[in-house]
């Protein structure tokens, strides 16, 4: 085992962790910017219990080369980044957000992109020193980076363990390099292999994302894929259907993939397999040994709050009387001129009450076991009778189970999960 840095709170952080007494409550309302005040704590449409766990995303922006099916918020390097400025705008970003999550612990941080292992090592634990200095991280925090294997360095990966990295997340896609040239990846099956070897030596606990469904690819390539992956014994495993997503390459140039049939005998297959393995299906697309289920996903899927920082990132944030998204500047160079004037949100609204209860289920019939009937309460601030005709409607079309305890898609309800969801819409 490598050692490595604690993930602590220093600093001004500290008076934020205290035992939180009447008079800690009053000093930390106290310290409050009165906008955030009028803005965020005033009286709303909600009355919340408790405020939900808190997650960091923070986004990666850059890559070295845009894949054709990808829809997130990447952008191709075509000579070289500015490393320094972006970290010094995360930064800012954080700063200009604390007021916003003033005396909250982060139980879960994300390094997402993008291809954030483009970063250097100085880089990155640069921005973790920043991410110490200003928030209270939980002790034992799940600290995720995204990695590519077309950037897998061994000492650049160990020293993102000693910084404090503690998941590595994946995206080999395939080992088949064919299929790798077809997504437009920049390894091949020979790297993909080497880098989980590499992540195997420095983290006890590491993603595989895979996908199927590939252009041209045959029920026995998917399969050698999975087997390939399993042979490495990883913690978790994130399998996902290939799907034309709008505003991409493929999207307008559509390539020949398998028929829904097809796919579907692939679906079945990689299902039962991984349950023979001993994987978990957890979560659509997300299978996990027992314990190693993606903490930071699983707040996504539970309704918990996420602060968002860097180029187009998303944050969902509760307070008392109301639960408001926000978003980033998208492109880069935007991000980084208003993160550093001290405003990089471009858009921020309320969630209204109509729209909880579709927000709230649109992530949590995900789960596959579902969710505990008073987690809608907790987080939402609404009664489950509110929904009651809906809940009803979903029962009749055998899409949803449901006790006194518990609210979960059928069998059938996770085969048409779109279906189920749309009927809280």
């Amino acid at each position: 085992m490598i050692p490595i840095k604690p993930i602590s709170s220093s600093g001004n952080s500290q008076s934020a962790v205290a035992s939180d007494t009447t008079q800690d409550r009053q000093e930390k309302m106290r310290r409050i910017p009165g906008q955030v005040k009028e803005n965020f704590l005033a009286p709303g449409v909600l009355n919340l219990s408790a405020l939900p766990p808190l997650s960091l995303y923070i986004h990666f922006p850059w890559c070295v080369k845009k894949c054709p099916y990808c829809d997130f918020n990447s952008h191709e390097v075509k000579t070289s980044f500015d490393e320094a400025l972006y970290l010094s705008a995360l930064r800012a970003d954080l700063e200009a957000a604390m007021p916003l999550i003033w005396g909250r612990k982060i139980y879960t941080i994300f390094i997402g992109g993008g291809t954030p292992s483009l970063m250097s090592a100085a880089g990155l634990d640069r921005m973790l020193s920043d991410l110490r200095s200003l928030l209270p991280i939980d002790a034992n925090a799940e600290i995720t980076m995204e990695a590519n294997p077309g950037t897998f360095e061994a000492e650049k990966f160990r020293q993102y363990r000693l910084s404090g990295i503690n998941r590595l997340s994946i995206g080999i896609q395939s080992f088949n390099s064919q299929h790798l040239s077809s997504l437009g990846r920049i390894h091949n099956g020979d790297e993909a292999k080497r880098a989980i070897e590499i992540a195997a030596k420095n983290f006890d606990n590491f993603n595989l994302d895979l996908m199927f469904a590939l252009p041209v690819q045959t029920l026995d390539e998917s399969i050698l894929d999975l087997e390939t992956a399993l042979s490495f014994s990883p913690n978790h495993l994130s399998l996902y259907h290939l799907t034309l997503e709008p505003n991409t390459y493929f999207a307008k140039f559509p390539p020949v993939i398998p028929d829904d049939d097809l796919s579907a005998e692939m679906q079945e297959q990689i299902q039962a397999r991984m349950a023979s393995a001993g994987y978990r299906h957890y979560e659509v697309s997300a299978f996990a040994k027992p314990g190693h289920e993606s903490r930071h996903n699983l707040n996504y899927w539970n309704f918990g709050d996420y602060l968002g920082v860097g180029a187009g990132a998303h944050s969902k944030l509760s307070f008392p009387h109301r639960i408001v998204r926000q978003v980033r500047h998208k492109q880069p160079k935007a991000f980084m001129d208003s993160a550093l004037k001290g405003d990089a949100i471009q858009d921020s609204d309320e969630i209204t009450k109509d729209e909880l209860a579709f927000e709230f289920m649109l992530n949590a019939l995900r789960l596959n076991q579902g969710f505990d009937a008073s987690l809608f309460f907790d987080r939402t601030g609404l009664l489950l009778n509110s929904i009651e005709s809906k809940l009803l409607m979903a029962e009749k079309k055998g899409l949803l189970y449901r006790d006194h305890l518990r609210i979960a898609p059928s069998d059938l309800g996770r085969r048409f999960l779109n279906d189920l969801q749309q009927i809280f819409l």
